[in-house]
């Protein structure tokens, strides 16, 4: 391998560190830095929408990260977390939002969808097992 080789190497192998999106060093203690990590991985930008904030690269998902290190580094309990983000914006906030009477559509409309699904389905057979099977009558019609 030559030197040049080995230049394009390394920096292949570097190279995705360099687009971490989150570049703060880790909390001293390992329990709070990876209950951290659970946490913007369930905590949506607000921005992209699609993405968690651990994801997403736009300003306001990296000063969520930046207030949620902070809080947890400060001692701050999980739900202590959970509930200044929903309190500032909302159960849309989180990827999973509880269960409640503000949230009954956003869990019920699959199921909803899914019975309106199945019962046009049971339609639908039920009117096609209801017609007679036609039959080809000359051997042209069987090979069109």
């Amino acid at each position: 391998m030559n030197r040049r080789s080995f230049i394009v190497f390394v920096s292949l192998l570097f190279f995705g560190t360099a687009l971490a999106i989150d570049p703060e060093p880790p909390l001293e203690d390992p329990a709070i830095e990876s209950a951290y990590r659970e946490l913007i991985n369930e905590v949506r930008c607000l921005v992209c929408q699609n993405q968690t904030i651990a994801d997403s690269n736009a300003p306001l998902a990296a000063d969520l990260r930046r207030e949620i290190r902070k809080m947890m580094g400060e001692g701050a309990s999980r739900a202590e977390v959970i509930d200044f983000l929903v309190t500032r914006y909302g159960d849309f906030v989180l990827y999973r939002p509880p269960f409640q009477p503000t949230t009954w559509l956003l869990w019920g409309a699959p199921v909803f969808l899914l019975g309106i699904g199945v019962i046009v389905f049971a339609r639908i057979l039920r009117v096609r097992m209801k017609q007679p099977l036609e039959e080809p009558n000359s051997l042209d019609e069987m090979t069109l």
